[in-house]
């Protein structure tokens, strides 16, 4: 009778009852998948850190340099679509340790012999793309173990995963300065073994899952003909976006505009993406219980007003290191806002497919920002028409959150 009783509960939880993501086993998946998501962000930032080695040692034009940064980016953003689309049917379980897996050969490649040349670098880079698609297999995954109520929270502590970027960041030049080339990646390639056997072991999809019957291309078609797809995906294009576009160009900015070393600017950047990664949970929190519309129209009007601040480049300190942490606080607090709105909107069993496209959108969206502020600086050796278009794409992302969104949500 009890495990009848029990069978029961679980199931129910997992179609948005009360019994799921009031136990401890909801809040191990989640920890796992954030930690996997980490992981693979980690290895998927590789490259980035390493871009001025290799302009150096290679003699790479800018261009080059920018490139070999660049296909890891596009390729994980991109590949999300059809990851995201398999996670609705195969599930998490299945998906995250094949990712995992799969991420570790280009790693090991670029580690011990990809990195001598720009074509090595292009075609490992290519396949570390793969890293970058775990966030779509994590939303789904994460969606279906918690109720509507904890949704937002839930995939906001997922999101926190994208601090891997920060890891790679803080440690990768440092393990080639110290142990060679091959260090990092091969640290990396251990890494996502072990994960991949630890969640082999532990991870479970969620009782009660919706599990398509249509065929991978037909969901996508379907996913295509949401609103609620191209509503988030502009949003988080702004969003997350926004983050991974500072993540990659605040570096080159601060050098630029203020003089500061190349250390000093990094740090700074690690300090910008760990406020955001920090906020977003909380985006995801405040989502569950006052409404995204809420969340994103006061986040919005934030990074309007710090890319208006720091369009005519203020003094770092105070004001220009205000506008950057607010700045960084919005865009990690929109993104966990923009994934509660689509727990909320989108249908239970295309959750996998609207992640993926939401976050090629959104990958794809910070891929832009970097080369527009880069030909803003070459035309008028200053930011300041770069940092306005920011405040003017947020100032249309607030109008579509407080008109289209609302009415979307007020109609369901």
């Amino acid at each position: 009778m009890s495990n009848r009783v029990a069978t029961k509960s679980s199931t129910t939880g997992a179609t948005g009852g009360p019994g799921l993501g009031s136990g401890r086993r909801p809040w191990v998946m989640l920890i796992v998948a954030t930690v996997g998501f980490a992981v693979n962000f980690w290895a998927w930032a590789l490259l980035s850190p390493l871009g001025p080695r290799f302009k150096d040692v290679l003699g790479l034009s800018p261009f080059a340099q920018s490139l070999v940064v660049a296909v890891p980016v596009i390729v994980g953003s991109l590949g999300r679509i059809p990851v995201g689309a398999l996670t609705d049917r195969l599930g998490g379980r299945v998906m995250f340790p094949l990712v995992s897996l799969a991420a570790i050969v280009p790693v090991l490649y670029l580690g011990l012999s990809g990195h001598s040349s720009l074509a090595g670098l292009l075609i490992g880079g290519f396949f570390l793309g793969i890293g970058g698609t775990s966030f779509a297999v994590g939303v789904p995954f994460v969606n279906a173990w918690f109720p509507p109520a904890r949704r937002g929270l839930a995939i906001g502590v997922f999101g926190m995963g994208m601090g891997g970027t920060a890891i790679s960041a803080l440690t990768t030049v440092k393990l080639v300065t110290a142990h060679g080339t091959a260090t990092p990646f091969i640290i990396t390639a251990c890494v996502l073994a072990a994960f991949a056997v630890l969640a082999a072991l532990v991870l479970r999809d969620a009782p009660g899952r919706t599990v398509p019957a249509s065929t991978m291309v037909s969901r996508l078609a379907a996913t295509a003909r949401l609103t609620v797809t191209w509503q988030a995906a502009a949003l988080y294009a702004v969003a997350f976006g926004g983050y991974v576009a500072f993540s990659v160009y605040l570096p080159a900015y601060l050098k630029t505009a203020y003089g500061l070393t190349q250390a000093d600017a990094a740090n700074r950047m690690a300090g910008f993406v760990l406020l955001a990664v920090v906020m977003r949970p909380v985006g995801g929190w405040l989502a569950d219980r006052t409404g995204p519309v809420r969340v994103l129209a006061v986040v919005l009007s934030v990074v309007i007003a710090g890319a208006v601040i720091q369009a005519f480049t203020p003094s770092l300190v105070p004001l220009g290191t205000i506008a950057f942490l607010a700045m960084a606080a919005a865009l990690g607090a929109g993104s966990g806002a923009v994934f509660s709105l689509v727990a909320m909107l989108a249908p239970a069993d295309k959750i996998g497919s609207v992640t993926g496209v939401v976050g090629a959108i959104g990958g794809l969206g910070g891929f832009v920002p970097p080369l527009i502020m880069g030909l803003v600086y070459s035309q008028f050796h200053n930011y300041a028409a770069g940092l306005a278009a920011l405040a003017v794409v947020a100032a249309a992302a607030l109008i579509l959150a407080v008109t289209g969104v609302r009415a979307a949500l007020a109609a369901r």
